[in-house]
């Protein structure tokens, strides 16, 4: 069955965020006399949501409280700054427009909070990306498949004719949790070695990449 919806990851596969997230991881637990960490060691924490991020920028667990109050600090102040350092991918807006003029359906499934999602995809991709969902609102935290299959009833389109685009292990296993094929880009946080030992099959070394996968059925493999 032909693919004609396309769904992407945010940070790392649309949009480069790291810098951003940086200031704000950092920020947030200096604000609680915790070390800083190296952006290298921030790009390995991010993936699986903020509260994972966090736990694991800290050198010990710490109680419930602590951790939300991070988390409180790490949103307040990325909510004010995420524009700052934020910028899409070189050939990203091309990609989505050939996709849009092609007539495919678009979408974003991302682990960060969804107020965040749905304000960048605005800022950066209004007018291309139909559909944006984040943590949140009854909607699980990737690998969970519950965004996915949001996503896509929401496109009003079906599993078999979507693809999942994403940078990291996570995004494999979203997509093979909701059925769906995976191409893992190799600009975002994870490398090529470290995404084939996790499962990563089909690969996009350039935007345009995506759009020759999907039309010559590359994915099937």
């Amino acid at each position: 069955m032909q693919i004609d919806t396309v769904i992407f990851d945010l940070d790392g596969t649309l949009l480069y965020t790291l810098d951003g997230l940086y200031d704000a991881f950092n920020y947030a637990i200096s604000q609680f006399g915790y070390k800083e960490r190296t952006k290298d060691e921030i790009k390995s924490f991010v993936g699986n949501g903020i509260k994972k991020a966090i736990e694991k920028s800290l050198p010990y667990k710490v109680s419930d409280k602590e951790l939300s109050n991070i988390i409180e600090i790490f949103k307040e102040y990325y909510i004010k700054n995420m524009y700052v350092k934020t910028k899409a991918y070189d050939g990203i807006i091309e990609m989505l427009s050939e996709l849009k003029n092609k007539g495919y359906k678009i979408g974003v499934v991302s682990n960060k909070y969804d107020e965040a999602v749905k304000e960048l995809c605005e800022r950066y991709f209004k007018g291309y990306v139909q559909v944006a969902i984040g943590e949140g609102n009854g909607v699980e935290r990737k690998p969970s498949s519950t965004g996915l299959i949001k996503a896509i009833k929401e496109l009003n389109s079906q599993q078999e004719k979507t693809i999942y685009i994403g940078d990291s292990e996570v995004d494999i296993q979203t997509a093979k949790n909701a059925e769906v094929p995976c191409i893992s880009v190799l600009w975002g946080f994870k490398d090529k070695e470290f995404l084939l030992n996790n499962g990563a099959k089909i690969f996009a070394e350039v935007p345009n990449d995506i759009i020759k996968i999907i039309e010559k059925k590359l994915y099937l493999v």
